[in-house]
């Protein structure tokens, strides 16, 4: 521990003790130590969190000459004054006088030539070996020169008073592109943490021509680079990681000119019911020293219950991808030649696997849907829709638009092919029907990914007008054709004519942002 300002003094934090760039073993101490969490039997740091998932209501952006015409304002992105970020950061100063804090700094960005330098400021040791975990930590020659680009001061026990203080709640996490800096209190959710800088990227990137996306990598044994977008729950980590293939990474990436990089040193798998058989990579983190994890229950041996969801549904594992023996060590691919959009559809009306025009791909991406299940959040009692845009819509800081339109260039020149997958559910909706095989979707990626798709016949489906495979090695015929998997053949009608009236009311704030060629390619209800 260090008590020298100088690596804080320009936030103006006096009398703190600081711990720069603490390792493994110092953090676990000082965890354990200010009560943060326990060592489980297994190995990892088990923690617990006041909340268990992220607070997008409470996330803001400043608004200034910067942001005003460059960011897509409503919905999540909302704006806030730069007065009220000065306020809010002089009151954080203050309350942080005489604290221990922990600095890390790291790169978010693989790929030296588009990375940004961070320097990580938080309260909780946990937050920092959750930091440490999930970027790129310099080498001991970076470390010597670093200068950082961005400053993240996260204080979770610093709430702000809504009355007062211009926010929503006592939870605040927001953006100042000017002064390049995040700030966040009320929230102990290492998460924010990391999607902060996604935000950050997402917004800085696109001008540079790199695409930020939300999604995973990984690559074959000729270097054939697959992206894998998907929303929480659509199988994006357990997809990638897959045996016959080199993982760059599991959220994360920036698509070149050239490639695509990671912009993570780490992975954050949900792993609520994770099964060791399924997914042994993922499920050999939950028992190693090293890694954070979040609002996983504990036995009374003290090793992990991933089968309790008493805590949260949303139960975490935060790991260095070093812990993944088939990853690709660089965390870089070359220009993608497959591109998969998943989703988990609890109406059991998309097919398990089609192949997206031009169009289909602006539109699918745009709308970027998946379905909640009932229990998976309290009032859910019935599959409910979720759209979120470009599959990542809190984490957007331009117009869908824009990002559509970059990525539609990135696949035009690459020619890449572009698959959507439905890893929900078969033969009739959540409850009634059965969740896609974990098995049969493998089989079905990995056919599109080795090109056995390319010489098979395809149908079109008169909903959504996808274009279906009438074979795949391996999966049953009657498993392709969502409809055919229905005893009930107007009851699947009558459920796809609902959700493609979901897609289509969902679109309407898109339309003006976006090409007459892909709304034009929007589902008909009517068919």
């Amino acid at each position: 521990m260090t008590t020298l300002n100088a690596p804080l003094a320009d936030l103006g934090l006096k009398n703190v003790r600081i711990h720069l760039n603490p390792g493994v073993d110092q953090l676990y101490a000082d965890a354990i130590r200010l009560g943060e969490g326990v060592r489980a039997a297994t190995g990892p740091l088990a923690v617990k969190t006041n909340k268990t998932g992220r607070s997008p209501k409470d996330r803001f952006i400043v608004e200034d000459d910067l942001t005003r015409d460059t960011v897509w304002w409503g919905g999540f992105n909302t704006p806030i004054s730069p007065d009220i970020f000065d306020r809010l950061l002089t009151k954080m100063v203050a309350h942080a006088e005489g604290k221990e804090l922990f600095v890390q700094q790291v790169y978010a960005g693989t790929d030296p030539k588009h990375r940004i330098a961070v320097r990580m400021v938080t309260e909780m040791a946990y937050h920092s070996l959750f930091i440490r975990n999930m970027f790129v930590r310099p080498s001991p020659q970076e470390l010597e020169d670093f200068q950082a680009d961005w400053t993240v001061l996260n204080i979770p026990s610093f709430k702000a008073d809504p009355a007062t203080d211009g926010v929503r709640s006592d939870t605040f996490i927001i953006v100042n592109f000017t002064k390049k800096m995040i700030i966040a209190g009320g929230t102990q959710y290492a998460g924010e943490n990391k999607k902060g800088i996604f935000g950050v990227l997402n917004f800085l990137l696109p001008e540079r021509g790199v695409m930020p996306m939300h999604c995973s990598a990984n690559i074959g044994a000729d270097g054939d680079t697959a992206l894998f977008f998907g929303l929480s729950g659509t199988g994006k980590t357990t997809l990638s990681a897959d045996p016959t293939r080199r993982l760059i990474g599991d959220d994360e990436h920036g698509w070149t000119d050239t490639g695509v990089f990671n912009f993570e040193g780490g992975c954050y798998a949900k792993v609520i019911n994770l099964n060791p058989e399924a997914e042994p990579a993922i499920y050999r983190t939950t028992e190693t020293y090293g890694t954070v994890l979040e609002n996983v229950v504990l036995r009374q041996d003290g090793t992990p219950d991933l089968d309790d969801g008493s805590l949260t549904e949303n139960t975490r594992s935060a790991y260095p991808i070093d812990q993944i023996d088939n990853r690709q060590p660089d965390g870089m691919g070359g220009i993608p030649r497959n591109i998969v959009f998943l989703t988990a559809d609890a109406y059991g009306v998309l097919p398990p696997i089609s192949r997206l025009s031009p169009e289909q791909m602006m539109y699918q991406f745009i709308s970027g849907f998946t379905a909640k299940i009932p229990g998976t959040e309290d009032g859910v009692t019935e599959p409910s829709p979720t759209f979120s845009t470009c599959f990542g819509a809190p984490f957007m800081p331009r117009h869908p638009g824009e990002y559509a339109r970059l990525l539609a260039q990135k696949v035009e020149a690459s020619g890449a092919k572009v698959w959507l997958v439905n890893t929900g559910w078969s033969g009739g909706m959540y409850g009634q029907g059965k969740r896609m095989s974990l098995k049969h979707t493998r089989a079905m990626i990995n056919a599109a990914l080795n090109g056995e798709l390319d010489s098979v016949a395809f149908e079109r489906e008169p909903f959504f007008h996808l274009e279906i495979p009438t074979e795949v090695p391996g999966v049953p015929a009657e498993v392709l054709n969502p409809r055919e998997a229905w005893a009930d053949k107007a009851a699947y009608d009558e459920t796809a004519r609902k959700l493609a009236r979901m897609f289509r009311e969902n679109f309407k704030r898109f339309e003006e942002g976006v090409d007459p060629a892909v709304t034009a390619s929007m589902p008909n209800p009517d068919a």
